[in-house]
């Protein structure tokens, strides 16, 4: 079965949301595609078919959209002519995939029309729904399918997830969205490395003493504690996120822009990680959970204590490891990865650390100050370098200063937000910032062994009180490099 490069924006659209009454739809898929609907990056005539298992009339569903998702459009986003308008392209059929055929849908979809079905159902059902299509015959050579994560627990489930959804849609057609990549900070990450001629020749080893990764996220599991416990935070957050933006930072530039150029290389990154062994898992990852705290300034309950968690789990909340990615250009250069809930702030970044000058000719100055390249993607998306420079006044001292770039100042125009990116993309037929599957499968195959060895030694995640920076063992890690955290 074969993909059109580039849809034909002739043919009508229907997009397809397989649990369109959950949290993700309404907190972010719909209010992602009113904003396209908005600003005109939606084919004419596109509808919106929600799915669900709840009885209800067209009436009862737009009444349900007004409830739970309007309020996650901004005011300054939001008119009431734009909303009606929207309103009119939204459907609703009562579909219960794992009693149901999709005879419904079916009548519903329009003959000829590109359909894409997005899937924000538990994986489990991925290939339920996916057959079902296929037997309804919605699936043809326009249609796609966007999967949510997380696709998979391990490699051998996230195999035969890629197996049963690709025996109804040829890759081409196979959407795995990791909204990171939608950022975009993430996506300037490729022109700052790639179309700055004064970068490339320093990106890499010896120029470069260390990369850091954080992820950090103020909140804690809250309703998602059933999903959590069974997932943890390697699973949640490092498979995924963190391993696709050290992809972006690590890898090698591709020969063009196109899909597979740029995930070829992607892929290169991945699999020259350094595994590891029960030895450096014990040396070089920490995981964490969080005990009572506080955070934004209230009393919080720890993991423990949280509704829906076992007493005794043992699921990590915090994860944070030292690995290598082994090719000449990152030779001996560590990659630390740091990510975990109800930490003292939320804030993304990586932390591109260069070396220190070969000889301290300013000698009253601190030593081991280096320059840095800070590349924020939230709350703020910015992107900093720190140089030194000379104190004012007689003397030679320096201080540390920024170049910051920020980016919601320097361009005036609208930024659309990640889930919004990346629809388009989907609509538009452009692949490039979605996982293909030998990444996925390549990412399952580093992270698998870490899991498994943790299981092995059996010990428990280290306790970090609620709104900190996670274990003191975190800073350990890099301490003994003679790095610390950039915070």
């Amino acid at each position: 079965m074969t993909s059109s490069a580039q849809p034909d924006n002739s043919l009508p659209l229907d997009m397809i949301i397989f649990g369109g009454m959950g949290d993700l739809a309404m907190r972010k898929l719909l209010p992602a595609l009113y904003m396209a609907h908005l600003h005109g990056n939606l084919p004419s005539g596109t509808r919106i078919i929600s799915t669900g298992r709840q009885d209800f009339n067209r009436e009862a569903y737009l009444a349900f959209v007004e409830e739970h998702s309007r309020s996650f459009i901004s005011d300054g986003n939001f008119t009431d002519d734009a909303w009606r308008s929207f309103l009119q392209r939204l459907e609703f059929v009562r579909v219960d995939v794992q009693q149901d055929d999709l005879t419904a849908l079916a009548k519903v979809s329009r003959e000829g029309a590109v359909r894409v079905f997005y899937l924000s159902t538990a994986p489990s059902l991925f290939t339920t729904i996916c057959e079902k299509l296929s037997a309804a015959g919605l699936v043809d050579g326009n249609a796609r399918v966007v999967l949510e994560k997380p696709l998979g627990s391990d490699l051998a489930s996230a195999v035969e997830i890629n197996e049963a959804v690709g025996k109804h849609f040829a890759e081409s057609q196979i959407y795995r969205i990791d909204h990171y990549l939608g950022k975009e900070t993430v996506q300037n990450l490729m022109v700052l490395r790639f179309g700055n001629s004064i970068l490339e020749p320093l990106w890499r080893a010896p120029n470069i003493s260390s990369v850091q990764i954080t992820v950090a996220e103020e909140v804690g599991v809250g309703s998602r504690a059933g999903f959590y416990d069974g997932t943890g935070a390697m699973r949640d957050m490092v498979q995924n996120h963190l391993l696709q933006l050290l992809c972006i930072v690590a890898m090698e530039p591709p020969a063009s822009l196109a899909p597979d150029a740029v995930r070829d290389e992607k892929l290169k990154v991945l699999r020259s990680l350094r595994r590891f062994n029960l030895a450096t898992i014990a040396r070089d990852t920490v995981r964490g959970q969080y005990v009572r705290g506080a955070s934004g300034n209230q009393a919080v309950p720890g993991y423990l204590e949280e509704k829906n968690v076992p007493p005794d789990s043992g699921t990590e909340t915090f994860v944070a490891l030292r690995t290598y990615v082994d090719t000449w250009r990152w030779s001996k250069v560590p990659f630390y990865l740091r990510t975990g809930k109800r930490m003292e702030r939320r804030s993304s970044k990586i932390v591109v650390e260069f070396a220190n000058p070969p000889f301290p000719l300013f000698p009253e100055s601190s030593a081991g100050v280096a320059n840095r390249l800070v590349i924020e993607l939230q709350p703020e998306e910015a992107i900093k370098l720190q140089v030194m420079a000379k104190q004012p006044g007689s003397g030679m001292h320096m201080q540390q200063v920024e170049l910051n770039l920020d980016l919601h100042s320097a361009f005036t125009q609208r930024r659309a937000e990640a889930y919004e990116r990346l629809l388009i993309d989907v609509v538009r037929g452009r692949l490039t910032h979605f996982m293909r599957r030998d990444e996925l499968e390549a990412a399952w195959e580093w992270a698998d062994p870490i899991i498994e060895g943790w299981g092995t030694l059996n010990e428990k995640p280290r306790g970090y009180a609620a709104g900190t920076w996670g274990p003191s063992e975190s800073f350990a890690l890099l301490a003994r490099d003679g790095f610390s955290w950039f915070e």
